[in-house]
């Protein structure tokens, strides 16, 4: 995407180069009134699941940008930088037995709690990779910081950080913890267990998958690569554990305080034939003593999937890495924009997946938006998602039964569409009010 294309005329869209070249104009002063309102709806009581992940962006292929730093392995001379979102959503998990359902419940997206924008230090050759943990400039402490910037959890709200393998450090729960923060990340590590008598030695991954199973329920898979989407009959476990800490600079293995919290085993015993069984093995933080409540955490890690789709919103749908600036201060503002506005793709898509009957104006467009589109698609819009029909339809989405919902490029390009058509809307209307 190129600047030009958002603006009509060269004044504007001079300012919002002006805008991103500004030196106050930081990710953080442009997110802050959004966070803000993020952060007061995170007070409220209820249980708020704040989802988290990185990802590269790249603008390889490109010449140099100053500001940029090597991505991926370091040897492939690719450029960019890495950017970490959490994503707050509110959870409100009805019983599993009314309910029925194999999708993942539904929930409402709040806002981006927390990003960093986080550029690789170069590195010649011949230098050796830092062994201190404590690098400020190491991938593993994006985690801590998003805690350290987050603050302690609000009194009457419970916070839940859901995070991938990648979050599986023991310094990030540990800060969790300190910070009242729940979590629920997937294990990477097969990590040492505190030993319950001198001379026994356990691990994790054996000892969870030696517990029994407490049942069964299906869930609906999103397609990967290689592999279609697809309904699981998924078994849980939990098991209480504490995990013991590891070696760390001035500190022998175990000698810090172990983080007690239950490992919740998602598995797949009898799996379709030719495809490889799914198996999530999720520390939580809560103590699990019943399938409800296995199943509660396994639903709440799978929610994690938004924070994917944010990205892909950001990514693909608004084309971030198609940005054309030249200095990386310019993009990390332009992209802090663009952020938010990927928020109204995530929020469409989300009630039109999980509420497709809700009425229109739950859709997130306002009452102008929906009018227009209305008028174009020469039909009523009655339902969410007949709305997201309508914009993918704009966006070049054709909307036959074999071909799925609509993608993040053909929801910009209808939601671009469509906000041309509403600009064009109120000065039509701007000319008959005032001749």
């Amino acid at each position: 995407m190129s600047i030009p294309r958002l603006f009509v005329k060269w004044g504007e869209t001079k300012a919002a180069y002006n805008l991103f070249a500004h030196p106050s104009a930081t990710p953080e002063a442009i997110q802050h009134t959004h966070r803000e309102q993020v952060r007061e709806a995170l007070g409220s009581p209820g249980v708020k699941l704040l989802l988290e992940d990185t990802t590269d962006c790249s603008w390889s292929g490109n010449e140099p940008v100053p500001g940029l730093g090597p991505i991926g392995t370091g040897a492939e001379g690719l450029q960019g930088f890495q950017l970490h979102t959490t994503l707050a959503v509110a959870w409100s998990h009805e019983p599993w037995q009314s309910t029925g359902l194999s999708r993942r419940p539904a929930v409402e997206v709040l806002g981006i709690a927390d990003q960093e924008y986080h550029v690789r230090r170069a590195r010649r050759e011949s230098e050796p990779i830092p062994l201190d943990s404590q690098d400020i400039g190491r991938e593993s402490q994006l985690w801590e910081r998003a805690t350290e910037r987050l603050g302690p959890a609000q009194a009457e709200a419970s916070w839940l950080r859901v995070c991938d393998r990648g979050a599986d450090i023991f310094s990030f729960l540990n800060s969790c913890q300190t910070h009242g923060h729940g979590f629920v990340v997937r294990a990477s590590a097969d990590r040492r267990l505190e030993d319950p008598q001198p001379g026994q030695k356990r691990l994790l991954f054996p000892t969870v998958r030696a517990a029994r199973s407490l049942g069964s329920f299906e869930l609906e898979l999103r397609a990967r690569p290689g592999q279609a989407a697809r309904i699981a009959v998924l078994e849980v476990s939990a098991t209480a554990v504490r995990l013991r800490s590891p070696q760390r600079a001035g500190a022998a293995a175990g000698r810090d305080p172990a983080i007690a919290c239950t490992a919740v085993r998602v598995f797949e015993s009898q799996p379709p034939e030719g495809v490889a069984p799914l198996e999530w093995i999720l520390l939580c933080s809560e103590a699990v003593d019943s399938f409800e409540q296995a199943m509660e955490c396994s639903l709440q890690y799978a929610t994690r999937w938004l924070i994917e789709e944010f990205h892909k919103a950001l990514k693909t749908g608004l084309g971030a890495e198609r940005l054309q600036l030249k200095q990386a201060a310019n993009l990390f503002a332009a992209i802090a924009v663009m952020s938010v506005v990927a928020l109204r793709l995530l929020h469409l898509r989300e009630v039109g997946r999980a509420t497709p009957q809700a009425p229109a104006a739950r859709s997130g467009l306002g009452p102008t938006e929906l009018a227009v589109l209305e008028a174009q698609s020469g039909r009523p819009l009655k339902t969410v998602s007949e709305v997201l029909a309508a914009v993918g339809r704009l966006g070049g989405h054709l909307g036959r039964k074999s071909d799925g919902p609509p993608g993040w490029l053909a929801l910009w390009r209808g939601m671009d569409v469509l906000l041309m058509m509403v600009c064009g809307f109120l000065l039509a209307k701007n000319l008959l009010d005032y001749g």
